[in-house]
Parts: C-alpha cells; sequence; structure tokens
C-alpha cells in the first residue's frame, strides 16, 4: 500500500501580523484527504496513550525511589541515629515549647528515697590511734590523760578474698571389746555439691549468677579469680555446668506447673546464637521466648521462630480457665496460637503501634507533622490510662468502682472513640498516601487487640514488661555470644527461668542459690525431693523473709586466715589419680628416707607411715583410714599428707 503524500491545495499567502494572539500558520490552510486525517488522528492517539503510560510509569518510579529513599533513612537511623524512642513531638507539630527541659536526677518536690539500710553489714572495728610520741606533750614531756569517748567515722569496704577450706577431722578409736564396732571413728566429710570435685557451694553461686545474673561471661570469672589467686579453667567450670544441670531440671516442671494456673501472660521472644551444627537446620540463630506471669517467669530455648513454640507451652493450660490474656507484639504465631486456643485473648502492644508512626515519621519527613499528631494521641492514651489505674481497686468490677474511676474510664474511652472514627475516615480518602495507609490499616486490622486493657484495667496497654524481662539473657548474649552448645543454650533458659522469680519475689538471689546448693550438697549431690523450702509460693513468710536478706557470712576473718606449716617429717600430695605412680612415689621416699632398712615394698611395715586423708576429695572413703603402703587405696584424694611413725625416728 503506497502511502498518501499531503498536497498542498491553497497558495501559501502570509498576511502581516495585526493582532497579539495570531500566529504566522494562523493564515494557512491545509487541505488533506480523508484517509490521511484519519491516520494523523490515530498517531496522535497512540501517541497520547504512550505518553500516559509513560507518566504513570515515572509516577510509579518515582513512588519506588522515594519508599527507597525512606528506608535507606529508617536504616541509616537505625545504624548510626540514637536508640531512644523518645522525640520532640511538640516540635514537630510547630508549636513553641515554652517548657524547660526535664533535668536529670532527683525533681525537685517528688519524695526521695531515704537513707539506705546497711544494717546487715557486719562491723569490723579497727582503732587507729596516735603515736607513742605524740600521747606526750611536746614541751614538758608529760602523758596525756585518756578522754572519755572516740572520734567514730564509718568506711564502707567489700573486699573479696578465695581460700581453702582444709577440714580436719579428729579420729577416734575404741577402748573397749565391744563387738560390731568400727575401729576408727571420725566425723563425715564435708558435704559437696559434686561429688569428688574441690569446688564449694560459694564457688558455684558464684559461677551461676556471675553468668546468668549478672551477664559476665565465663572467661572474664576466671580472669577475675585468677587475680584473686585461684586460677581456674573454663573447662572445670564447663564439666560443673553440665553436673548441675540435674539439680535444677526439677524446679523447671515445678515453675511450669504454676505458671499453667494463672490466666495473664506477657510474651516475647528474641534470637539467641547456638554455635553447634544440627542435622537439617541451617545457620545457628535460634530463639528464646519467654512467658511472664503474675508469679513464674519461665523460659524456654528453641530452635525456630515457629508457632509450634506457644502452641507447646500452653498446651497444657488449665481447661477450667476462660478469658486467658496473653500480653504481646502483632507476630503471627501468637495469633496462630489463638486460633487453636479458643480461652485465649491476645492483648496488642500501643508500643509497637506508637513505633510504626516515629518509623513512618522517620521515614517520610513530608508526613512528620501528620505522623506525629497521632503519636501524641497515643501519649494522651498512656495518660489517661495512667491516672484510671490510680483510682482503680484491683478485685472489684467495673461497676463497683469509684466516681474518680469512672470519669476516667470515660475519658479514656472517648478518646478511643474518636481514634477510631479518625482512622475510619482516612482510611476511606482516595488519595490516601501510601505510608499514611500503611499504618492506619495496622491500627485498625488490631483494633480489638488493641482495646482489650480498656474493660480490664489489670492488662497493661504494652508488652515492655516481657521486653523488660529479656533486657538480662540480651545483655548476657552480646557478652558471651550465645551457647557454644546445645545443652548449654537449654541450661541457659533453665538458670534465666530459676533465677528471674526469685528476684520477681524479691529474695535475695545469692542467699537462695547457696541455700539450694548447700541443701543438694547435704543429699549426696542429689536433686532434692521437697522443693517447697525454695519454691516462693510454697516456703513460709518467715522463710521468705529469711531468704530476702544478704547471705550470712561465714568463714574466717579476712586478716584471720592461717597458713598450714608443715612440720618436719611430712609431706604433700596433690592430685595423685594413679594408683601405681602413687605407691612407686611412697616407696622412693620410703628408700631415700631410710636406706639402712632396705626392705621390699610390700614388706614395710604397717605402722611405719600413716595416711592421714584432709580433703577426701576424689576419694571413695568416707572416713580417715590408716594403711600401709603396700595396701595404698586405690583412689587417691585431693589433698593428703603423711608423718613417719615415731618408732621409725
Amino acid at each position: 500500500m503506497e502511502k498518501h503524500q499531503l498536497q498542498l491545495i491553497s497558495t501559501v499567502a502570509y498576511v502581516p501580523v495585526s493582532g497579539e494572539t495570531t500566529t504566522p500558520f494562523s493564515q494557512q490552510s491545509v487541505v488533506l484527504t480523508k484517509q490521511d486525517s484519519i491516520a494523523l488522528k490515530w498517531e496522535a492517539n497512540y501517541w497520547r496513550a504512550q505518553h500516559a503510560r509513560l507518566v504513570q510509569r515515572e509516577a510509579a518510579l518515582k513512588a519506588q525511589v522515594e519508599a527507597l529513599e525512606a528506608q535507606l533513612r529508617d536504616l541509616t537511623q537505625r545504624l548510626y541515629g540514637t536508640k531512644s524512642e523518645k522525640s520532640a513531638a511538640s516540635e514537630a507539630l510547630g508549636k513553641v515549647n515554652e517548657v524547660q527541659p526535664r533535668k536529670r536526677g532527683q525533681q525537685p518536690g517528688t519524695p526521695g528515697h531515704g537513707r539506705s539500710d546497711r544494717s546487715p553489714l557486719p562491723v569490723v572495728v579497727e582503732v587507729h590511734d596516735v603515736s607513742e610520741a605524740a600521747k606526750h606533750c611536746p614541751q614538758g614531756g608529760e602523758a596525756l590523760a585518756p578522754f572519755p569517748g572516740v572520734e567514730g567515722c564509718d568506711i564502707i569496704e567489700v573486699q573479696v578474698q578465695a581460700h581453702i577450706r582444709r577440714m580436719h577431722r579428729p579420729r577416734y578409736h575404741t577402748t573397749c571389746r565391744c563387738a560390731q564396732r568400727p575401729g576408727i571413728v571420725t566425723a563425715p566429710p564435708v558435704p559437696r555439691v559434686i561429688p569428688k570435685s574441690p569446688l564449694g557451694v560459694s564457688v558455684w553461686t558464684m559461677v551461676l549468677l556471675d553468668k546468668y545474673l549478672y551477664s559476665r561471661p565465663t572467661h572474664r570469672v576466671c580472669q577475675e579469680l585468677a587475680h584473686h589467686g585461684f586460677p581456674l579453667s573454663q573447662g572445670t567450670i564447663t564439666d560443673g555446668l553440665q553436673r548441675l544441670k540435674v539439680l535444677f531440671a526439677p524446679l523447671m516442671l515445678v515453675l511450669y506447673e504454676r505458671q499453667m494456673t494463672e490466666k495473664l501472660f506477657h510474651g516475647d521472644e528474641t534470637r539467641w546464637e547456638v554455635c553447634e551444627e544440627i542435622a537439617g537446620k541451617t545457620g545457628h540463630r535460634w530463639y528464646l521466648w519467654v512467658m511472664q506471669s503474675a508469679s513464674v517467669v519461665y523460659y524456654q530455648m528453641a530452635p525456630g521462630r515457629g508457632a509450634d513454640v506457644p502452641k507447646g507451652h500452653f498446651g497444657k493450660l488449665r481447661k477450667d480457665l476462660v478469658e486467658v490474656v496473653l500480653v504481646c507484639d502483632r507476630y503471627s504465631a501468637y495469633k496462630s496460637l489463638a486460633l487453636e486456643c479458643e480461652e485465649l485473648i491476645l492483648a496488642f502492644c500501643w508500643a509497637h503501634v506508637r513505633r510504626d508512626f516515629l518509623k513512618a515519621a522517620r521515614s517520610w519527613p513530608e508526613l512528620e507533622g501528620w505522623m506525629f499528631t497521632w503519636v501524641v494521641d497515643i501519649r494522651d492514651l498512656y495518660h489517661l490510662n495512667a491516672t484510671r489505674l490510680a483510682q482503680w481497686e484491683a478485685g472489684w468490677s467495673l461497676e463497683h468502682q469509684s466516681s474518680a474511676f469512672a470519669e476516667c474510664h470515660q475519658a479514656l474511652k472517648a478518646k478511643l472513640r474518636e481514634m477510631q472514627e479518625r482512622c475510619a475516615t482516612h482510611l476511606q480518602e482516595p488519595a490516601l498516601p501510601l505510608a499514611q495507609q500503611k499504618v492506619l490499616s495496622s491500627l485498625h486490622n488490631h483494633w480489638d487487640g488493641l482495646t482489650v486493657c480498656v474493660d480490664r484495667p489489670e492488662v497493661a496497654m504494652d508488652k515492655n514488661t516481657a521486653e523488660r524481662i529479656l533486657r538480662n539473657p540480651v545483655v548476657g548474649r552480646k557478652h558471651y555470644d550465645g551457647s557454644g552448645s546445645v545443652w548449654s543454650a537449654h541450661f541457659a533458659a533453665m538458670m534465666f527461668s530459676v533465677l528471674q522469680p526469685i528476684v520477681l519475689w524479691g529474695l535475695n538471689p545469692h542467699h537462695w542459690l547457696s541455700a539450694f546448693l548447700q541443701a543438694c550438697a547435704e543429699r549426696g549431690g542429689q536433686s532434692l525431693a521437697d522443693l517447697s523450702p525454695f519454691v516462693p509460693w510454697q516456703m513460709s513468710a518467715e522463710r521468705r523473709d529469711m531468704l530476702s536478706r544478704p547471705l550470712p557470712a561465714r568463714g574466717p576473718a579476712l586478716g584471720g586466715l592461717a597458713h598450714e606449716r608443715q612440720e618436719p617429717g611430712e609431706g604433700a600430695c596433690f592430685g595423685w589419680s594413679c594408683p601405681r605412680a602413687t605407691r612407686a612415689r611412697s616407696r622412693r621416699y620410703v628408700l631415700r628416707r631410710f636406706p639402712e632398712k632396705n626392705l621390699p615394698f610390700q614388706k614395710v611395715d604397717a605402722g611405719l607411715i600413716t595416711m592421714s586423708y584432709l580433703g577426701n576429695c576424689g576419694s571413695r572413703f568416707n572416713r580417715a583410714s590408716t594403711a600401709s603402703i603396700a595396701t595404698f587405696p586405690s583412689a587417691i584424694p585431693f589433698v593428703y599428707t603423711w608423718r613417719l611413725s615415731s618408732t621409725t625416728g
């Protein structure tokens, strides 16, 4: 098909332009065929559609660039910005803040905490006297007479001294001829929390508290002990922790059974690194879950973050409980739990909603004023709820509360109603920006869970309680980089579950843990059959008051540690674990000491050497015994001495 050329029919005549709106081409005439006119219109419409499509594509690309820039601003703030969520909302709204910023520290007019009670501390009296020359007159030389009273002052000191408790158990032998009587009578051996271990209860108490309550890594604990003159390897601590795990396992069952009888929970989870290869698992990322109730804080370690963990935890919830409330975030695992557990009500966190608006304000500076309007509304909600709780009487229904509570309650409901209506109005706007639509849609979808606290004042508006209870494990995770094995990860969750309820009940963790380990030591290093003296809600009020105080000082004074001197004719042996090597050393010692006897090793008289078992660490004997070199025991104690009898010189 041939292309038709445009033909100019009329003569082009240029007329002088007389008007402002006239152009040179306004006086020209062009004659086209019908086919050429249709072709030009088709091409015009085609390029007009292409232009509209490109304009739409350019708008989408601009929106994508803006979203990426917003994400970049948010990530930059997370990486380099301040971690606090406090923001100057009034300045963002264009208001002038005439009030001076709040100063740090104690505020004028607020009640103070008073003087700290240090009465449990023991008092060591020291006399700082003047010199002998100062006790006489510098001119006449006469002695000064004592004056009644003293000039006194107190200085608080904290001294840590590692020492060895060397136990001497006197031995007695019978002088009568009564039948079925032991030949030698001694006191029973000192209890040990780990059999055959030289480390006492105080050492394991320090290790457990430093690692799982004060978030100190193991190598720093070993470093501190070495500075106190007590070198201790990490392998020794690791092996001891594995042995201690069985002592705390019965407590976990008691804590879990107690928590399954309560109705208000705070849940959260955080990552935890477990540096052990697991078949079928990629990476080292595990998760530490926590559920806190009124009397129990329960942790558990899981290899994943799926809904099976909370479902398994609440699987044994008492069936007679109704309207059980779980304060949590908007994570889908909790929503899946609520679908299977009909009696469970999810109460979502207002702090996370506030965080959404703050994040959007950082990412979209042009919407900062609009976002901070909602931030101020959420702040007002917290203020109204705090005012309402100040008038709330626990245990009373809403109908029986005071008039002041009813007034605050209505004010809170009115504020929530106004926010809900405004949210619905904004969502109906057709040209609502994507950033605003996203945060408002989340607010609208979770509104029922966010308002659980209205009719249940005992329910908190946020899950900050669970986040605060996770702070200690998170600090520990950063300090010692998670766990090196699966068993240590589960043991960490176990110790968190044991120690945090003790702190929650106001008990002294040092006193409680020392008493618990000492009780296990008295049972031969076995777990306790009766845990009631150590469960806070089962023990008596008197015992709870006793365990809430600091641990009484035990052992000798720091300045009075006696250093034993070995008497002439004594030797010492440390940790000989091979009976054959021990017999050989003993024989060589006797032959060097008494070369004139020149007796075979097996014929040495039984009265020649007396073995005195002092430590009994690693020994299977529960009493001191006397044995000849030829009948050396098969299990050698950690520390013992030998003394030649007087008959051999």
